[in-house]
């Protein structure tokens, strides 16, 4: 009996998402609710997520904001609900496709390897290996490394970086992936100042370019500062949303975060400053 050959199969590479437009709901959950631990953790959320701008995940501790974005990022899984990416229930989006779509920034970055910094930001790249813009990778990391001012100590091991120098290199990361959709969770808890500034404002240019954003914070003058919309959650539900004009009140904040606050327009600029207030 003659043996048959068969046919070499290729798997076929994942497919990059086409550019969105302005306004295009990039993901989305409905009627969320997600248990960790054996207790809820988001109870009924509903947010959307949109192409050219930069959603400000808000709230006090335990609020859910970081299990909210997760379960964005299809890290999490739904007890109820869904979530959507680019349309499709994250569950139809194979793990390769979901990379060329979104990016995620945890809020803690750890190696258990001695790689260089330039070698950590080559790995957001990965997604694109094998494609038809893996031509694309060292203007990619390159661009990500000076946008976020870690060019300087490329050939330094990511263990020996500070915790601030760790979070730039763990964003550059996210940036060299280039996805349509970057996810950022506590991004500025490690910076200064300086840096704090300069990842807002990376976060808007994003936007501008196109991008959907959505970023935790605990620093209401920076949402106020640089988001779109925000969306204030408190106990697993999201307490109100919209523009932080709206949604920064001095009567709810107070509410929410059980502690007075004040709120007030900059004397130059016009924008929302968030501040506790203290007597005298």
């Amino acid at each position: 009996m003659r043996s048959v050959k068969l046919p070499r199969l290729v798997p076929s590479r994942p497919v990059p998402p086409p550019p969105a437009a302005p306004g295009d709901v990039l993901a989305a959950a409905e009627g969320l609710r997600v248990h960790l631990g054996g207790r809820p953790a988001l109870d009924g959320v509903d947010v959307e997520v949109r192409a050219g701008e930069v959603l400000a995940l808000v709230g006090p501790n335990g609020a859910g904001k970081s299990t909210l974005l997760g379960a964005l990022a299809a890290d999490i899984p739904a007890a109820e609900g869904s979530v959507r990416i680019h349309g499709r229930p994250v569950a139809d989006w194979s793990a390769p496709e979901l990379a060329l779509r979104r990016a995620v920034l945890p809020q803690s970055a750890s190696l258990s390897f001695p790689f260089a910094v330039e070698e950590v930001v080559r790995m957001g790249r990965a997604p694109w290996a094998g494609g038809d813009r893996e031509d694309e990778d060292e203007a990619a990391v390159a661009e990500a490394m000076a946008r976020t001012e870690v060019t300087g100590f490329a050939d330094r091991p990511f263990s020996a970086l500070s915790g601030g120098e760790r979070a730039r290199v763990a964003l550059a990361r996210v940036l060299a992936q280039r996805a349509p959709l970057l996810l950022l969770d506590e991004p500025t808890a490690a910076l200064d100042l300086r840096h704090q500034e300069l990842v807002l404002r990376l976060c808007r240019e994003r936007a501008r370019a196109g991008d959907a954003v959505v970023v935790v914070l605990h620093d209401l003058a920076l949402a106020a500062a640089y988001a779109d919309r925000v969306a204030l959650l408190r106990s697993g539900r999201i307490a109100a949303g919209g523009p932080p004009t709206e949604v920064f009140a001095e009567g709810l904040l107070s509410e929410v975060y059980d502690q007075p606050v004040e709120v007030f327009p900059h004397p130059r600029t016009g924008a929302l400053l968030v501040v506790p207030r203290r007597e005298p």
